[in-house]
C-alpha cells in the first residue's frame, strides 16, 4: 500500500514540489494551506487537485488516520488544528526538512545548492543542463522553473526523473542544511539573511565538508574562506572577473541577457546567457561547474544553459504598458536586492521599487546592511515604497517595522516612502510612472506579489494620458 502524506501549508515553496515529487513517486498525497482557506491562489490549487493531490481546510479535517505521516515546516504551531488533528490520531509528524534531507540522501547522486542567494536559479539552472543532455534529474527548486513549465504544468517548481541525480536547494534559515550529506555540494554566497554570520559559516561550510566535491564561488568572500578549509583535490573553484578553476571573463551586459567567456579545463567559451545580470553570471559558473563535477562534459553544460529561460519572479518581466516595465523580483534580502538595482542601474531609466519585507524577524536582522544597501544604490530620481511586512498568522515580534527602515532612509535623504497596505503602494507607483521608467516589485514568502505585478501593467496600461 502506498505511503500517505499530509502536507500542512502543501501550497508553499518549499513544500509544494516535494510533494508533487512525492505523487508522482506513487505516494497518496493530502494538503491544507490557509491561502486555499482564505480563497487565494486558486490556480496554484486547482494544478495540484488536477494532479491527483487531495486538498483540505486547514482545520484538522484532513488527518484522521495514523497511516497518514503529517508533513508541516518548523514554523507551524503545535495548537494549529492540522497538528492538534495529527496528535489525536497518532499520527506521526515530520518536518519538510526531514522528508526532503531522506529523498535527497537516499540518491545515488545528490547535488545540493546552498547559499544565500541564488540557490533557486542554480538549482534551475543545473536541473536544466542534465535534463538538456539526457541525465534525468529529479530537482526540487523552490520556484518554478520556465523551461519546464507548460500549460498543463503550470506550477513546475519539480521535476521528477526516473534514475538520474537529484538536484535540490537546501535551505540554511532554519538549520536544516546540517542534515543533507551531499554528493556535489555548491556555496554561491553567504550574507545576513536569517542568522548570524557566525552560524552561517558553520552551517556551510560543514555542508561543503561533507561532500564528495564542492562547488564554491571564491569571489563571494566568506565562501572563499570556506574554500581553503577544503581538501584542494574535492574543490571547483569559481569566480567572475578573477582566476579560479573555472572563470567567467569579458562580461556584457544587456537589458534581460547577458553574454560572457567561460574559461576553464584549457578551453575558452563564449555563453550567451538569456538571463541579465553579473550575480546570473556567478550562478552561471555554479551550475556549470556542478554539472561538470557530474559528469558533464564543460562545452556541453556551457551550451546546454543557453537554453536556460529563468524562473518566475527572478527578474521576470511582467509586461510593458505606456512605456513603462514592470519586473516581478523575490529580492528581498540586501544581496538579493542589491543585485538586481545593480543590472537594472547599468540602464537609463528611473526605478520606482516597491517592496514588501518577507517579515519582522528577518527585518530586524538585516536591518543595518539592508539600510546601507539601499542608501548606496538608490538615485535622487529613484523611488522606493514599503509596504508592511508580509504576514500569514502565529506570532511575531514586531520590533522593527518598515516604517523604521524608511525613517532610517530618509535620515539618509534616500528616496524611500512607507505605504502600509501594498495596493495602495501599488497605485501610488503607477501614478507616479512615466515612459522609461521601471517599475519592479519585490519580496518573498507571498505568491500573490505575482498578481499584483500584472495588476500593475493592466492599471498602466488603462491609466488616462497625463
Amino acid at each position: 500500500m502506498a505511503q500517505q502524506y499530509f502536507f500542512v501549508g502543501i501550497g508553499g515553496s518549499g513544500m509544494m514540489p516535494l510533494a508533487m515529487i512525492l505523487n508522482a513517486q506513487g505516494a497518496r498525497i493530502a494538503g491544507s494551506d490557509r491561502s486555499l482557506d482564505q480563497g487565494r491562489l486558486a490556480p496554484k490549487f486547482e494544478a495540484l487537485k488536477a494532479s491527483g493531490i487531495d486538498l483540505y481546510p486547514q482545520d484538522g479535517s484532513g488527518i484522521v488516520s495514523p497511516d497518514q505521516i503529517v508533513v508541516a515546516s518548523a514554523a507551524i504551531e503545535n495548537d494549529v488544528p492540522d497538528m492538534l488533528a495529527a496528535a489525536r490520531a497518532g499520527a506521526a509528524r515530520m518536518t519538510r526538512a526531514e522528508l526532503l534531507s531522506r529523498l535527497f540522501n537516499a540518491a545515488p547522486v545528490s547535488i545540493g545548492v546552498a547559499g544565500t542567494s541564488g540557490k533557486s536559479t542554480v538549482t534551475g539552472m543545473i536541473g536544466w543542463i542534465l535534463n538538456a543532455t539526457g541525465r534525468d534529474p529529479t530537482v526540487m527548486n523552490g520556484a518554478v522553473m520556465k523551461n519546464f513549465a507548460a500549460p498543463d504544468r503550470p506550477f513546475a517548481s519539480a521535476l521528477v526523473g526516473r534514475a538520474g541525480p537529484f538536484v535540490s536547494e537546501v535551505d540554511e534559515s532554519d538549520g536544516s542544511i546540517a542534515e543533507y550529506d551531499p554528493t556535489i555540494a555548491v556555496l554561491n554566497n553567504i550574507s545576513l539573511d536569517h542568522k548570524s554570520l557566525e552560524e552561517l559559516r558553520d552551517l556551510f561550510g560543514g555542508f561543503a565538508a561533507r561532500a564528495r566535491h564542492a562547488v564554491v564561488n571564491i569571489g563571494d568572500p566568506e565562501a572563499a574562506t570556506i574554500a581553503v578549509a577544503l581538501d584542494p583535490a574535492r574543490v571547483t573553484r569559481i569566480a567572475v572577473s578573477r582566476e579560479a578553476d573555472l572563470s567567467a571573463r569579458d562580461l556584457r551586459p544587456q537589458p534581460f541577457a547577458i553574454d560572457f567567456e567561460l574559461v576553464g579545463d584549457g578551453q575558452h567559451i563564449a555563453v550567451r546567457l538569456g538571463v541579465p545580470g553579473r550575480h546570473n553570471v556567478a550562478n552561471a559558473l555554479a551550475a556549470i561547474a556542478a554539472a561538470r563535477a557530474a559528469g558533464v562534459p564543460l562545452a556541453e553544460a556551457a551550451s546546454a544553459i543557453e537554453g536556460f529561460t529563468g524562473l518566475k519572479r527572478r527578474f521576470e518581466l511582467v509586461g510593458v504598458a505606456k512605456g513603462v516595465s514592470v519586473i516581478d523580483d523575490f529580492g528581498h534580502n540586501p544581496d538579493k536586492i542589491a543585485a538586481t538595482l545593480d543590472t537594472l542601474t547599468a540602464f537609463p531609466g528611473r526605478l520606482l521599487l516597491l517592496f514588501q519585507p518577507h517579515g519582522y524577524r528577518p527585518l530586524r536582522v538585516m536591518r543595518p546592511e539592508l539600510v546601507a544597501m539601499l542608501a548606496a544604490r538608490l538615485r535622487p530620481d529613484d523611488l522606493l515604497v514599503l509596504s508592511d511586512p508580509v504576514y500569514h498568522g502565529g506570532t511575531t515580534s514586531r520590533e522593527v517595522t518598515s516604517a523604521d527602515i524608511v525613517a532610517d532612509l530618509t535620515a539618509q535623504e534616500s528616496p524611500a516612502r512607507h505605504i502600509p497596505d501594498r495596493a495602495d503602494a501599488a497605485a501610488h507607483l503607477v501614478a507616479q510612472a512615466r515612459a522609461g521608467d521601471r517599475i519592479v516589485v519585490m519580496g518573498a514568502r507571498d505568491d500573490t506579489l505575482s498578481l499584483l505585478a500584472a495588476d500593475m501593467v493592466t492599471m498602466l496600461d488603462r491609466r488616462e494620458p497625463a
